[in-house]
């Protein structure tokens, strides 16, 4: 089993307060460090007010790379791209905000333009941020027909496109995602998520590593690295 460790608290703004904090030293410590700072978070409505937060504090943006862990493909003026939520908090502060969607019906294909792109950044990164969907996917990694591609892929493989089954109702569209083996290459590995639910679903996923029914248990299984949660109800 892997080593995770739950961090809870009262309130969102508690929790949202205590990550910001957290991620903001990651990238302190990053560019302390090596000069320069990578970190890949998710944008949903539990991260953006820690984003939010985070966007507060004066760190050197300017020497941060800041991308989504997955987003959706469909134009960046389009409310589904999660790039633009980061671009309009982050550009501002002089960080480089990476797109990895495009605008274009192939997947396979956009996967592979993220994937290229993302080779180009120094790896691995500071920080994947991660969140978990009431279904038990994390960043784009659904269960379908790219599951298996998302998680046992080759391990050089940054990102690639996948097709949810079923399709999600509120953004019926295809992804590209992080690969598996990209996120457990990462230096720093959060989960953020909030609910009873949710939290029992990821201990119990957690609890079933390989054998998990949940895309984020198949994820997490056999991480050498570990992983700190923060939730609060």
């Amino acid at each position: 089993m892997i080593e995770a460790e739950f961090w809870d608290y009262d309130t969102a703004t508690e929790l949202a307060d205590a990550v910001a904090g957290d991620v903001g030293f990651i990238i302190e410590s990053a560019l302390d460090a090596r000069g320069d700072a990578v970190i890949s978070v998710p944008v949903d409505d539990i991260s953006m007010p820690i984003l939010e937060k985070l966007a507060k504090q004066k760190l050197n943006w300017k020497k941060v790379t800041i991308f989504p862990t997955d987003d959706r493909l469909v134009p960046v003026s389009d409310p589904l791209a999660k790039v633009t939520p980061l671009a309009k908090l982050f550009l501002p502060l002089g960080a480089r905000v990476m797109p990895i969607g495009s605008d274009t019906k192939d997947y396979k294909s956009a996967g592979k333009a993220a994937d290229a792109r993302l080779q180009d950044l120094q790896w691995p990164c500071d920080l994947i941020w991660l969140s978990m969907g009431e279904d038990g996917h994390t960043a784009a990694i659904y269960a379908g027909p790219d599951l298996d591609e998302a998680l046992n892929g080759p391990k050089e493989r940054r990102a690639l496109g996948v097709m949810p089954e079923p399709m999600p109702k509120d953004a019926p569209v295809a992804r590209v995602t992080l690969s598996r083996a990209a996120i457990a290459s990462a230096r720093s590995l959060m989960i953020v998520t909030k609910g009873d639910n949710r939290r029992e679903l990821l201990e119990q996923a957690i609890e079933d590593g390989t054998s998990s029914a949940l895309p984020i248990g198949r994820v997490l299984a056999d991480l050498e690295q570990p992983i700190d949660i923060h939730w609060c109800g």
